[in-house]
């Protein structure tokens, strides 16, 4: 069933999925995750509330007792998860997905992820084999939506740096991030802060530089020193400078690093970072005294990885950033206000955001993500490395996601994707003619 992910459940409602098929998840969570006390969140899409019903009605009928926090953002179920000590939660999103799509992330105890290798797999099996009728009426649960959210809003306003001295944007996507923005940051320009399952302002998919359009374009207008955008369900933040050019999100991992060292108090200490991630980001860290540690791509993979090597904080070039103070989840607006912090600290020293970024930005060229629809993936990597033989002595190999072969001159990073039908292969060379000729060769060779 296609409706079944590597980290969630996640497709086109009434094609891949329909209330029923979400009615059998829920009815096996309780016994398969384990635990009866349940959290149930949501995000403003239009069918997010339909499918909260019958997902509250099947965990009832298994047992569970059901507190519901309503619209909220991932990263707050997250959070609420952990700190009130739920057995499970269900956060129903998808993301940054179109609008005809939905799903649903679940969390059990601790808010650690339970994808598709340890626990999804049995539920795709109980689905597969249940029978069951979904009932007409939907049980009474108990609400906290308005209690969870000012306790939510407190604790990141506990944490905010001093904010005064910045001009910025904040663009919400009409996604969930709608609920904190205004109160959060009262001195920006925000920018579709109305909740809309339709998006009807630009794709919740802030990778996509049409999404960036109106965020880049307020900032250089209004002349702001950057702007900031939420992607669907706000629990990925990304970054354009006073010039409204993008920061690629995997650039910004040292700025993370840095801010939050500062807020713990400490300095140094591990930041994971994932296989995508830009050597100058890695040199980087490691000049400011940190020790990077590369994990494989997603959210079910970093956030055991940052409780089991005890990181501080770690980030991901799709602009998840994870912190260990947030039981070691992602927060876009914690990411979004750690590096607002530094981008006003740089203001404050005469600097701007793109000054500050330029001595990571500048060390490599880099390709960004390519992506590529291949029936045969595993032929189209085998090219790859095939070509790649010519590209030097390898001085580093890893396979824990893909492969990333490290060169004298640069790197290759090619991976099957675990939520889109793609190849994705990302180069990064020591100058930009020398990425040009790698990548040209390189996309010969996916495409056979």
């Amino acid at each position: 069933m296609s409706f079944f992910k590597a980290y969630d459940m996640r497709g086109t409602f009434g094609v891949d999925f329909d209330l029923d098929t979400v009615y059998k998840v829920g009815l096996s969570l309780p016994e398969i995750v384990g635990g009866r006390e349940w959290l149930v969140g949501r995000d403003g899409r239009t069918t997010s509330k339909d499918i909260r019903d019958a997902l509250v009605s099947a965990l009832v009928e298994a047992g569970a007792q059901v507190v519901d926090v309503g619209l909220s953002t991932t990263s707050m179920v997250y959070f609420f998860t952990a700190e009130d000590s739920f057995d499970g939660s269900v956060m129903i999103t998808a993301s940054h997905n179109p609008p005809s799509d939905n799903g649903m992330k679940v969390s059990r105890r601790s808010a650690l992820p339970v994808g598709y290798s340890d626990g999804l797999d049995k539920v795709e099996k109980a689905v597969s084999q249940s029978t069951a009728q979904r009932p007409a009426s939907v049980p009474q649960v108990e609400s906290c939506h308005d209690e969870a959210l000012k306790r939510y809003l407190a604790w990141h306003k506990s944490r905010l740096p001093d904010l005064k001295n910045l001009r910025f944007a904040v663009d919400c996507s009409n996604g969930m991030s709608s609920l904190l923005a205004r109160e959060l940051f009262p001195g920006a320009l925000i920018l579709n802060d109305t909740i809309d399952g339709n998006f009807s302002s630009h794709s919740p998919n802030p990778l996509k530089a049409e999404a960036r359009a109106a965020l880049a374009e307020a900032v250089r207008t209004n002349h702001l020193d950057c702007g900031v955008i939420f992607d669907g369900d706000a629990d990925r933040a990304m970054f354009v400078d006073e010039f409204g050019n993008f920061v690629q999100s995997d650039y910004l991992i040292p700025v993370v690093a840095r801010a939050t060292a500062r807020a713990l108090g400490k300095k140094g200490g591990i930041v994971i970072h994932d296989v995508r991630t830009s050597l100058g980001a890695v040199e980087a860290l490691r000049e400011d005294g940190f020790e990077p540690v590369m994990v494989p791509v997603g959210h079910a993979f970093a956030k055991p990885a940052l409780r089991n090597s005890q990181a501080i904080c770690g980030g991901e070039l799709a602009g998840h950033y994870y912190f260990s103070e947030f039981f070691s989840c992602d927060s876009g607006i914690l990411a979004a206000t750690r590096i607002l912090g530094e981008v006003a600290r740089a203001k404050a020293e005469g600097s701007s955001f793109s000054q500050m970024m330029r001595p990571i930005l500048t060390r490599y060229a880099n390709s960004g993500e390519m992506n590529f629809e291949v029936i045969d993936k595993d032929a189209a990597i085998e090219r790859v490395l095939n070509e790649c033989r010519d590209f030097g002595a390898e001085i580093s190999r890893s396979e824990i996601d893909g492969v990333r072969i490290d060169f004298d001159k640069g790197w290759v990073s090619v991976r099957k994707s675990n939520t889109e039908p793609y190849l994705r292969l990302i180069v990064e060379c020591r100058s930009a003619g020398l990425l040009d000729d790698w990548c040209e060769r390189l996309s010969r060779a996916v495409k056979g």
